[in-house]
């Protein structure tokens, strides 16, 4: 295996409920186009609006990847050397640490449709950081790749 190579990956998409409930509110909103405007408008603010969510729907998906050397959450990465102790959190916990036991100097990776999560402590003397938190899909399987440091 190389020096780099990738231990774990997750992507995080947005869910079918919550395309559910944006393409709603998105016809709802070309209905009443259309009720004021007409049919083209109607049409025209719908697909206007379905393009708009497909590219916010990229752009906001959440990747975390571990390789042998770094984690790498979205475009943030830090190099493995630096972790400390990582926990796997359970939907209490992670709601308590994204509310009120939050800490504001703490990096937040956070997709509010995913319950659980990781803490991951941070132990580098140059950064302020203490700890990032990872909403995660699988929290358990992510905080055992990130533990293991073969």
């Amino acid at each position: 295996m190389s020096k780099h190579s990738r231990i774990y990956k997750e992507r995080s998409p947005w869910p079918i409920w919550l395309w559910l409930f944006l393409l709603f509110l998105a016809a709802t909103l070309a209905l009443a186009f259309w009720a004021a405007l007409g049919t083209r408008w109607g049409w025209t603010s719908m697909i206007v609006q379905f393009i708009g969510l497909l590219v916010l729907s990229q752009r906001t998906i959440l990747t975390v990847e571990v390789t042998n050397e770094q984690l790498k959450v979205g475009s943030a990465h830090i190099d493995r050397k630096y972790l400390g102790t990582i926990t796997a959190l359970t939907a209490e916990q992670m709601r308590q640490l994204r509310g009120p036991l939050s800490d504001p100097a703490g990096y937040m990776a956070l997709r509010f449709w995913l319950s659980r999560g990781v803490k991951v402590e941070i132990n580098d003397p140059n950064d302020p950081t203490p700890y990032w938190l990872i909403s995660s899909k699988k929290a358990q399987p992510l905080a055992a790749a990130l533990q293991d440091k073969d």
